[in-house]
């Protein structure tokens, strides 16, 4: 391992031992509290241009497998840790977690203050961080992040490029992909739905000539408010075909109903975030990765209603319409990684398919 520093933009420098990928890289610097799941964090194109933390101590323990990728290329700028196991010790390891970053071009920086580097996050909030080598000034880099402007593309760079099929004998779901989590794709083929996946400017006049009996919304990275056609999109099938938003596309649905997002301080993103289910008065562990939240008091003036809430710090982790069959969660009900508390939103989903179809067709015959 060669000297590393990483240098944000308020001008804090750490000097850790480097990992993975030699190149220099810069992005928005996240934490993640998961105790675990880290080749499903560096995997999941939520992250894309961000530098990600893990707050756990011991990283890279179990190795890389070949399983538990959520995308075939991942998307993170760099990864810090503060302990980084080279040799890792696991029956399905086929490949150390720094032999995967080096493969990827994906540097990591490890032997920092992570307990230090949190706190700095959580009272001034997310900022750009630079990895680099110990050689070049820190005064400099700090001036080259300043002139550094926020990306938004984010959803162009992660969709797909073309629509594909993951066939099935089940409901018909159309995927727009915003950044998708295979987890999302796997537990709809887990219900042998006919999966057809498109890219986020699929018109809605596209989606509706594929005749689906429901429309999923999936994850992806940046702010909701950077894909307009989206927005458009959603407002045209709403009412139309059944709808199931996920975190960016939880936001999505929200904006397009009249409410806002804002972004928050330092985001929510782990593996043990409580959120309260205000219909059944339950509480579900979540797994989480999201920038940006939904402002409960701008939903007063949609037909929208608040469904659930995060324990944490209230803010809004559930909607549904109150007159469409739309409903959308800020959470990965599909978790990887994370608990499965609520992998039942995706029968949810279905249900309210199979519901919708049966009173069209009452009313059609009435």
């Amino acid at each position: 391992m060669n000297k590393r520093q990483l240098v944000l933009e308020d001008g804090t420098v750490f000097i850790g031992e480097g990992f993975g990928s030699e190149k220099p890289t810069n992005g928005e610097v996240v934490f993640n509290t998961g105790m675990s799941g880290y080749q499903e964090v560096i995997s999941d194109p939520s992250y894309y241009g961000q530098i990600v933390m893990m707050t756990y101590p011991l990283v890279g323990n179990y190795g890389i497998n070949r399983d538990d990728f959520e995308t075939v290329t991942p998307f993170i700028q760099g990864f810090i840790v503060k302990e980084y196991c080279e040799h890792p010790s696991n029956f399905r390891s086929d490949e150390s977690l720094s032999s995967f970053l080096k493969a990827n071009d994906i540097p990591g920086i490890a032997g920092i203050d992570t307990r230090k580097l949190t706190k700095i996050i959580r009272q001034h909030g997310t900022m750009k961080g630079c990895i680099t080598s110990i050689d070049e000034p820190a005064e400099r880099i700090v001036e080259r992040l300043k002139l550094t402007s926020e990306r938004t593309d984010q959803v162009q760079q992660t969709s797909t490029v073309k629509p594909y099929v993951v066939p099935g004998r089940g409901l018909r779901i159309a995927l727009v992909d915003f950044g998708m989590k295979h987890g999302i794709l796997r537990e709809l083929t887990k219900r042998n739905c006919h999966v057809t996946v498109v890219p986020y400017n699929y018109g809605a006049d596209n989606i509706l000539r594929l005749k689906p009996d429901g429309i999923m919304l999936t994850n992806g990275p940046g702010d909701p408010k950077d894909v307009p056609e989206s927005i458009d999109m959603i407002k045209e099938v709403l009412g139309k075909i059944p709808l199931f938003g996920i975190c960016l596309g939880h936001q999505l649905l929200a904006l397009a109903c009249g409410a806002d997002t804002e972004k928050m301080k330092f985001g929510h993103r782990g593996a043990n975030h409580p959120v309260k289910d205000l219909e059944k008065g339950k509480t579900y562990m979540t797994s989480q990765n999201h920038s940006y939240a939904v402002k409960p008091e701008s939903l007063k003036q949609t037909d929208l209603t608040i469904t659930q809430i995060a324990l944490n710090d209230n803010t809004v982790e559930g909607i549904k319409h109150l007159k469409y069959p739309a409903f959308s969660v800020q959470y990965h009900p599909e978790s990887s990684p994370g608990p499965e508390d609520t992998n039942h939103l995706f029968d949810q989903f279905l249900q309210m398919i199979h519901q919708t179809k049966a009173k069209d067709e009452e009313e059609a015959y009435a």
